[in-house]
């Protein structure tokens, strides 16, 4: 299920949904070179906890500095469309995910755990190449708060199993190395959330441009809201889903171009998380 976004105006309500497309193993040392001293691999940038220990909440990466925006999709699908995918419902989009290899552009897929149990040699083919990354969109796509648009509600002492399940859901469909970052569903979250997430150490990640791609039907629209909304440091949210999000391909065709033209670099998620660590 794809959720509307509160923030979009009325006009663009019906296309600014919010859902895409245990904590991750630690990483495991890196074989040393001959007579070098072995080094760990360096665990992927996190934000420090929020005040008391709450999860911390990233939206987009320093304003200065250079010109990179990150490129993300939520690859959704809740746990209880299993009927609606046997029925030839399709929530994954091959094509898009090929696009963005034809155009180099690198970018991070957020992922429910369902997902990757309906997908798992997609799953698995995106995160073992170089040019994405996975994170966690919980494994359910349940909301982690009450009143989030409709969906089912995960309860508070399940939040923490949901989203470790979905890091498990990973590593079974052979993901090697899903990020410590989570995106909660419809983008709905309260202290509550965040402190019951505390524990498995992600960074949870929003966005600062909507696409407004969910439900659209117009990619040049799609298009030019993201070209609109662009700025330094942006997270962009579209969604790597082709029943909810037929425009979405198309569309990046599009913005990339552009996007270039004005001296904006493509980047992952991390490496925005990165540079804001920098920058602090």
């Amino acid at each position: 299920m794809t959720i509307r976004v509160r923030q979009v105006a009325a006009a663009c309500a019906l296309g600014a949904a919010l859902t895409a497309c245990g904590a991750p193993s630690a990483p495991h040392a890196a074989r040393p070179a001959p007579s070098a001293p072995s080094a760990a691999v360096s665990r992927p940038p996190t934000l420090a906890p929020g005040p008391a220990g709450l999860t911390p909440v990233f939206k987009n990466g320093p304003r200065t500095g250079g010109k990179t925006v990150a490129l993300t999709f939520d690859a959704d699908m809740t746990a209880d469309e299993g009927p609606r995918a046997a029925k030839g419902e399709h929530f994954d989009n091959p094509q898009l995910i090929s696009t963005l290899r034809t155009l180099k552009v690198p970018a991070t897929v957020f992922m429910t755990g369902r997902w990757a149990d309906e997908y798992p040699a997609e799953a698995r083919a995106i995160g073992r190449d170089p040019r994405f990354e996975i994170a966690n969109h919980s494994y359910s796509h349940y909301a982690f708060t009450g009143d989030c648009y409709g969906l089912p509600t995960v309860a508070p002492d399940r939040m923490k199993a949901d989203v470790e399940r979905a890091y498990t859901a990973f590593k079974k469909a052979g993901v090697p190395n899903a990020m410590p970052y989570f995106r909660f569903p419809g983008g709905c979250y309260d202290r509550r959330a965040l402190k019951a997430l505390s524990a498995v150490g992600v960074t949870a990640v929003q966005w600062d441009v909507v696409s407004g791609d969910a439900f659209a039907t117009d990619s040049d629209a799609v298009a030019q809201q993201v070209l609109d909304g662009v700025k330094p440091g942006s997270v962009v949210v579209m969604h790597c889903t082709r029943s909810a999000a037929p425009a979405t391909e198309r569309a990046v065709r599009m913005i990339v171009p552009e996007l270039r033209k004005k001296g904006y670099r493509f980047v992952k998620v991390s490496e925005l998380i990165g540079a804001t660590g920098r920058h602090r």
